[in-house]
């Protein structure tokens, strides 16, 4: 797409060389004003170029002139992402505080596929938001390892139909969004989500509380924080129908044997040595009185040997589905924090806080 193209699309002015507007210095006044840089694709020579400190163009300039947080979106074939010369630039940028954001895996040019896909457009853009959420530059969760479970289950009842719940996942979706932007490497287990998957962080997909239990197990192993954002159901059929269960044969209704599912959060908690890794988990609740909230919060903490519970408020128009969402988080010390009403960034970036005041 050519400059025209940019502008009609961005309604802003676009400046493509060091030439244009010369008596504003555009590398400077560009950089200066920069709230965020995001390069997206990040190709091999421009990370090189960039690792180099080269200022021959009005990218590279604008870059050495930065003060902002920058982001490196990196697109590129497999071979040329795993080259030695490609990985140690990847790690002087980084060492830099430029956050390089992993490629995703999938399908390149021609039949080729592997690490090196550019991430889709809403991953990258939910990243810029976890960063811009926080308006900070450090990335406190560098070298991190964070596992996150994300979204909600479904439990079968017969091969069309199941039980489940309203999460979207959003949530989840954000924590691994923001970790990733503050550093940490991520990994998520997410249990039916609807979404793009989130840039930089490698992804587990699952459907069952069982499926999820045996994935949160294997993440924790070598995982410095886990956090268990998913809604996982607390119940499934004792026996599911090996056929789809008809109308015709159930007279005025039916009648579901429920069992419990496993206590994932519990589980978690009673398997840590040396109280590592990190345990955080969330308590969805529909009561709307803070103080009766923080004393769930302050029950479930004891009775899964947590670290930190977030609570929040759920309902018809609240927490499931939303864009936004508010939690108090209560810690293992007694102290009790509150993330007002704020996007869900916002709140992941608040849990977050917490992890690394605890780490």
């Amino acid at each position: 797409m050519g400059r025209s193209t940019w502008e009609a699309l961005s309604g802003n002015p676009v400046t493509t060389t060091v030439f244009d507007n010369v008596d504003e210095v555009a590398h400077v006044r560009i950089a200066q004003h920069a709230k965020l840089v995001v390069i997206a694709p990040g190709t091999a020579d421009l990370l090189a170029r960039m690792a180099a400190g080269r200022a021959d163009d009005l990218l590279t300039s604008t870059l050495l002139m930065a003060t902002c947080p920058v982001i490196a979106v990196p697109a590129m074939h497999t071979e040329m992402w795993r080259h030695p010369a490609t990985v140690a630039n990847v790690e002087t940028l980084r060492r830099r505080g430029i956050r390089v954001i992993d490629p995703a895996d999938g399908r390149l040019t021609g039949a080729d596929s592997g690490p090196g896909r550019l991430p889709e457009p809403s991953a990258i853009a939910e990243i810029c938001e976890a960063v811009l959420a926080r308006d900070a530059a450090a990335q406190d969760l560098d070298g991190v390892r964070i596992t996150i479970s994300a979204g909600g289950t479904r439990e079968p009842i017969d091969p069309v139909r199941y039980l489940g719940n309203r999460s979207s996942g959003r949530q989840g979706w954000a924590l691994a969004a923001a970790a990733v932007a503050r550093g940490a490497i991520v990994t998520v287990v997410a249990a039916n989500v609807d979404s793009a998957d989130p840039a930089g962080a490698n992804i587990t997909r699952v459907k069952t509380s069982e499926d999820l239990h045996k994935a949160m197990v294997e993440g924790s192993r070598d995982a410095d924080v886990v956090i268990m954002a998913a809604a996982v159901a607390d119940f499934r059929a004792r026996d599911i129908a090996a056929t789809k269960i008809k109308k015709s044969n159930s007279g005025e209704g039916i009648t579901l044997d429920l069992e419990r599912t496993t206590d994932v959060l519990a589980e978690l908690g009673a398997a840590r040595s040396d109280r590592r890794p990190i345990l955080v988990g969330f308590a969805a609740e529909t009561e709307p009185d803070e103080g009766a909230l923080i004393d769930l919060a302050q029950g479930k903490l004891r009775a899964k040997g947590a670290d930190l519970i977030v609570a929040n408020e759920v309902g018809i128009d609240r927490g499931f589905e939303e864009s936004d969402n508010q939690a108090v988080i209560v810690s293992a010390d007694g102290v009790v924090s509150r993330i007002g009403r704020t996007s869900k960034f916002g709140v992941a970036n608040g849990v977050l806080d917490a992890v690394s005041h605890l780490l």
